[in-house]
């Protein structure tokens, strides 16, 4: 089985993107964060900014170049 890290990183590879909710949704992952952290040692992981609600961001996170 792989790893919640590789799973992100196909996932990412593929062109998709992947907020905090979804990585929990799809992966189980409750630590998107660090996953991207290390994940932007090897590769370039743009952020982005989403607004969820009144005064609430969410971080989107995408893999330039990717498909």
């Amino acid at each position: 089985m792989k790893s919640q890290k590789e799973r992100i990183l196909n996932h990412l590879l593929k062109g998709k993107t992947l907020t905090p909710l979804s990585a929990l949704r799809l992966f189980g992952s409750l630590r998107l964060g660090a996953i991207i952290h290390e994940l932007r040692r090897l590769y370039y992981i743009s952020t982005t900014f989403i607004k969820v609600g009144k005064h609430k961001w969410v971080a989107r996170y995408k893999m330039e170049g990717a498909k």
